[in-house]
């Protein structure tokens, strides 16, 4: 189970951030996750978005480059020893983890990680398996 991931082109310059945030909010999309990359000469904005779908219909319209990724994001408890877990699964199982970021949402005592991974349907059977529930992207627009 994936959820989708929309990663954004941005330059390396001053207000590119706020002018991509400025559109968001202008359409009135709730940004879950965030993650910033950058290089000399640009950035990757990685989002989870509460609409994907319309996300990507409306950076586009705005002259936004974007690729949309599928990634799994977990659900765990927001404690020491979490990720580790998670990982320890991961590598058991010979599954590559290309980068991973996380975020709270509104419940108390709950985590969320996104996964980026080279085998995506593998790892999702993998953690089912061990008892980590994997959030689907209905339930991302909930959290």
């Amino acid at each position: 189970m994936t959820v989708k991931q929309i990663s954004i082109f941005l330059e390396n310059k001053p207000g590119k951030l706020l002018e991509l945030t400025r559109v968001l909010r202008q359409n009135q999309i709730d940004m879950r996750a965030l993650s910033l990359a950058e290089a000399e000469d640009f950035g990757i904005a990685r989002l989870i978005v509460d609409d994907s779908y319309k996300t990507a219909c409306v950076l586009r319209e705005a002259g936004y480059i974007l690729s949309i990724t599928p990634v799994l994001a977990a659900a765990i408890p927001d404690q020491a020893g979490s990720l580790c877990a998670i990982l320890e699964q991961l590598e058991a199982h010979s599954v590559n983890l290309e980068y991973t970021y996380a975020f709270t949402g509104r419940q108390a005592n709950s985590a969320y990680i996104i996964l980026r991974v080279d085998q995506p349907e593998k790892a999702a059977e993998i953690l089912s398996s061990a008892g980590i529930h994997l959030v689907s992207q209905s339930e991302l627009c909930d959290l």
